[in-house]
């Protein structure tokens, strides 16, 4: 399960995972950010805010989670990975290489910095 925050007058998804992620974590959020890639033609972040990865809860999930990123990295402007965690910020490094968003890490207290980088994207 997954907690989505929509700050809608900045564009922006706050996204915390609850437990595992579960196929029908990336159905939500797609439900969530396609509205606002056809209505305004991109999202200007994504906030993921996690204290560790808490990693899939099955194979399905992480293809869910594969086919999400395929068909939305494109409409995502940039993405804040606000956590403690030392897997994540290995994973997010690798994915800046293949993906289009911009990511950058922060730590897990530093949420209003993330979201002042994700309003200015600098």
């Amino acid at each position: 399960m997954i907690l989505l925050e929509p700050l809608r007058d900045q564009n922006i998804l706050v996204i915390t995972p609850q437990g595992p992620l579960e196929q029908a974590d990336f159905e939500t959020i797609a439900k969530a950010v396609d509205p606002v890639i056809i209505s305004k033609g991109k999202v200007t972040g994504l906030m993921i805010r996690m204290k560790s990865f808490p990693g899939w809860r099955n194979f399905a999930a992480f293809a869910a989670h594969l086919k999400f990123v395929a068909h939305h990295h494109r409409s995502i402007e940039c993405i804040a990975v606000v956590t403690s965690g030392g897997l994540l910020k290995i994973i997010s490094g690798i994915a800046g290489y293949f993906v289009h968003p911009k990511i950058r890490l922060f730590g897990f207290n530093q949420r209003e910095q993330a979201l002042s980088w994700l309003e200015t994207g600098r």
